[in-house]
């Protein structure tokens, strides 16, 4: 049997009992930038709870995490980190918002993680931690291949977002049929929607089939005409999946105009992005079943009862990815000899976290996800 490979995945407990009988002597020293006043200081608050949390987990009083508050400011993000970088500070989680790299890349010595998902266009010393799409589109070209899908069309929104998926597509090599580029304003994008779908045409075909009928002498067609008359189309569609790049309103908002014009998710696989486990999806018994990628949801119903256990609070999204990012950050610098340098993230390196696992590569991070679908009031683990 040969050797999987030289990539070592440490689980996060099992690097708890290694690493406390490490050799390094000086503090390590971790920031933390998330927004802990202002606006947004609920999900900052909720990912410094979630970072004490992992602290306690790994239980060494090497490790040391200073946080400061950004307030959700470039100008103060800037400011806040190069304090840290004067207190020795060589790795800093966060900050939250891709608004607040822009500056970040004055300090070229310090290597941030950040919490956003978006990888395009970031400074060379900022690594995206978030669940990006090329990890969600990745798990869903696994999907394809175990359901035999052959024509899938992807839709995604005109937003900012469409350049991350574009970018996914094509690092990805996904097999699709097409990709349509849709408005998410609900006017435009239901005609949108009908002429992807042939929905007029397909509609005139089944007026044209009962006219047929009732002009012919086929000794059946009352029978049939009665039947056609419960549809509201007539012929085939071209694709027999579709990928929805959205979330919340706008996602329904999709899948809704793709009900109207008669193509349900009985008819081809709805797929859609990380949906977080949102309880509002089970209550759409028109979308069901739609499948998409996610994060590890035992693992992740564990973190949301412990933190509440703690905090008598829920903790945000987010949190539950700066939880590991805690447990990487300590993994990459035990297997660095306790130095801190640009060779941390650039080895190859695998880590598995509550999220899943972390593929670590040339200052990249990418995540191995699982699949689930929603149906019949439950979310189900595919793979």
């Amino acid at each position: 049997m040969k050797k999987f490979t030289k990539l070592i995945i440490f689980t996060f407990f099992s690097l708890l009992l290694v690493i406390p009988q490490s050799l390094a002597g000086e503090k390590i020293k971790i920031g933390l930038i998330v927004p802990l006043s202002g606006e947004y200081k609920k999900i900052g608050n909720s990912i410094l709870k979630s970072v004490r949390l992992a602290i306690n987990k790994i239980d060494d009083d090497k490790i040391e995490i200073i946080p400061r508050d950004t307030r959700s400011n470039p100008e103060t993000t800037l400011r806040v980190s190069k304090e840290l970088y004067e207190q020795g500070v060589k790795i800093i989680i966060g900050p939250v918002f891709n608004k607040n790299l822009v500056y970040l890349n004055e300090l070229d010595e310090v290597i941030f993680l950040s919490l956003s998902n978006t990888n395009i266009n970031n400074p060379k010393n900022v690594i995206s931690g978030g669940i990006n799409a090329i990890s969600q589109i990745n798990a869903i070209k696994k999907f394809q291949e175990l359901a035999r899908l052959e024509r899938s069309i992807l839709l995604i929104p005109n937003s900012e977002f469409k350049y991350e998926i574009e970018e996914a597509v094509k690092k990805t090599k996904i097999k699709l049929k097409d990709k349509f580029i849709y408005n998410t304003d609900p006017t435009i994008l239901t005609s949108q929607i009908e002429k992807l779908t042939r929905y007029p045409q397909r509609k005139q075909n089944l007026k044209d089939e009962i006219e047929r009928l009732k002009n012919s002498n086929d000794s059946n067609k009352e029978k049939k005409i009665l039947n056609l008359e419960k549809r509201d189309t007539l012929g085939g569609i071209n694709f027999d999946s579709v990928i929805i790049a959205d979330f919340d309103e706008s996602l329904k908002s999709v899948a809704t105009s793709l009900l109207y014009t008669d193509v349900s998710s009985s008819r081809i696989n709805y797929i859609t992005l990380n949906q977080w486990f949102d309880q509002s999806i089970l209550k759409e018994k028109n979308l069901q079943p739609i499948y998409f990628p996610s994060i590890n949801k035992e693992n992740y119903d564990d973190f949301v009862s412990e933190y509440f256990k703690i905090y008598n609070e829920y903790p945000n999204q987010v949190s539950f990815l700066s939880f590991d990012l805690v447990g990487l950050v300590y993994f990459l610098i035990y297997k660095n000899d306790f130095v801190i340098n640009n060779k941390v993230f650039y080895k190859k390196n695998k880590f598995k976290g509550k999220i899943g696992i972390f593929e670590i590569s040339k200052n990249k991070i990418s995540h191995i996800l699982n699949f689930y679908v929603a149906e019949n009031n439950s979310f189900k683990k595919i793979f």
